[in-house]
């Protein structure tokens, strides 16, 4: 009997490219059936605190708000080197210059969120906007500065925008690792040979997409938003990588160090529970 599973991921290009072939069952996966629910990040965030979603894409920022209940697999995150969210501004400045100023983030419990942070304490005088309202926002003036994430960072400059800080390189320099962006969470109460099935369906899903372009590149279209052609393409290369295939020892060292980090400085809330599913 086929078990039926929710699936919550972005449209944004990186997680269709990551997750067409499962959708649509075009590779197999023990048994199980999905209803996929697109949101942009913070929604899903959201919806994991209120554990609505048998699986999800999620802020690692948020993780560490949900870990009594939710697991994080090994496979289809985004996690990697000179991917981080940028912070803009409409002028010239540096930090110093926006301490105390309003500053527009692409969600309270997005990643993007915690290391502008872990950064600097001072940029405290944060608020929310989606993430494609962030820059036209910037334009008219309502913030000194924003923090950018996914193909914003392609594009930024053409809006007239200047970048501040790429706060993916400040968390490399500092740490040594890669910077974890997003995970896929799967929910503690689910059997470990579903979860099993589901990491492997996952990867077997991102293989297929890497060995078939053109059999996912209709689903990816279709979520893209009216995304340039060679914009999309550049958001797949930078977000998907060996490491969505598998975090392996750098990666989920780079996990741990992260939320380490935000537990000590309160943050996010301690848990005894382990990080990953399996």
């Amino acid at each position: 009997m086929t078990q039926h599973l929710t699936l919550g991921y972005s449209p944004c290009p990186n997680d269709t490219f990551i997750f067409a072939a499962l959708i649509h069952a075009q590779v197999p996966c023990a048994g199980l059936s999905f209803t996929e629910r697109l949101e942009d990040v913070e929604t899903l965030n959201r919806l994991a605190l209120k554990a609505t979603l048998d699986i999800t894409k999620i802020s690692y920022h948020a993780f560490g708000h949900v870990r009594e209940h939710y697991a994080l697999l090994r496979s289809g995150g985004a996690l990697g080197r000179g991917c981080g969210p940028l912070l803009v501004a409409a002028k010239p400045c540096d930090l110093n210059a926006l301490r105390g100023q309003p500053i527009l983030i692409p969600g309270e419990l997005t990643t993007a969120s915690l290391l502008l942070q872990l950064c600097d304490s001072g940029l405290n005088n944060l608020r929310c906007l989606p993430f494609d309202q962030i820059m036209p926002a910037l334009e008219r003036g309502e913030a000194a500065a924003g923090v950018i994430i996914h193909e914003s960072r392609f594009t930024f400059a053409a809006h007239g925008l200047h970048q501040v800080l790429d706060l993916g390189q400040w968390w490399e320099q500092t740490s040594g690792l890669p910077i974890p962006l997003g995970g896929i969470l799967v929910r503690r109460t689910l059997p470990n040979a579903v979860i099993t099935a589901v990491e492997e369906g996952i990867r077997s899903s991102i293989q297929f997409a890497r060995a078939n372009p053109h059999k996912v590149a209709a689903y990816i279209r279709a979520h893209a938003q009216e995304m340039a052609e060679e914009i999309t393409a550049q958001h797949i290369t930078l977000y998907v990588n060996d490491f969505s295939l598998d975090l392996d020892t750098e990666g989920e060292h780079a996990v741990h160090y992260l939320l380490q980090q935000a537990e000590e400085r309160g943050i996010i809330p301690p848990c005894e529970k382990p990080l990953f599913a399996l």
